[in-house]
């Protein structure tokens, strides 16, 4: 027991660096999933085919492609091709739009959810298909989904690790620890913090949706 509290007290700054390089990563991952997500989920209820299409092939591209060969095209192939990425913007460009092709299937779910009777409904008094989806729509499926959304930021969070693991090898909290196991060999009390550093950011994801869930759960 003293073994690990002697870790911690050694290297704490690089735990810390690297919990606060998870969390920024994970954040700014999820604007980009967010954002992308609602407007993939957007193309995929439009009341147009070929913007069905486009929606479609987006989801299945990035949710068959596993998100370490998409970190080695965007980092290791994009520069080849002469376009410089920079480790941030390979790692949260990856990461975000990989979970975007899961927001937008659940997003899509809470939309049919609400029922396509109210997009009819809506357009036909004569408001346009993107201001009957932010006003009426999209506003109701968010609350029917909250919970499959802390789930995907759950699973982001555990993604982030093969950000780290990978060529981009942003120095997130995996990334610390093992350079913290290469120079102490303890490997059970090192990874045994960088275990509970994860929990750290995915308990309080859970514990943040959960009142989300409570404070905008719809009443039935």
């Amino acid at each position: 027991m003293s073994e690990l509290w002697e870790v911690l007290s050694e290297h704490l700054p690089e735990f810390s660096s690297g919990l606060w390089v998870t969390f920024r990563l994970v954040a700014i991952s999820f604007v980009i999933a967010m954002a992308v997500g609602i407007l993939i989920a957007a193309l995929r209820v439009a009341p147009v085919r070929w913007l069905n299409r486009i929606g479609g092939i987006y989801v299945e591209t990035f949710r068959n492609v596993p998100l370490l060969v998409l970190l080695i095209i965007a980092f290791s192939g994009l520069p080849r091709a002469g376009v410089p990425v920079s480790q941030w913007v390979a790692g949260t460009a990856c990461l975000g739009l990989y979970t975007a092709a899961y927001i937008a299937e659940a997003l899509r779910s809470g939309v049919f959810a609400v029922g396509r009777g109210q997009i009819e409904a809506a357009l036909s008094l004569g408001l346009s298909y993107p201001r009957t989806m932010r006003r009426i729509i999209l506003p109701q499926a968010f609350r029917t989904v909250i919970p499959a959304l802390g789930s995907l930021v759950i699973a982001m969070i555990k993604n982030s690790a093969i950000v780290g693991g990978s060529l981009v090898a942003l120095p997130d909290l995996l990334k610390q620890t093992r350079e913290v196991q290469a120079d102490t060999f303890q490997t059970n009390e090192v990874f045994f913090w960088a275990a509970v550093g994860y929990l750290i950011l995915t308990l309080t994801a859970t514990l943040a949706f959960r009142y989300l869930e409570h404070r905008y759960a719809i009443r039935r």
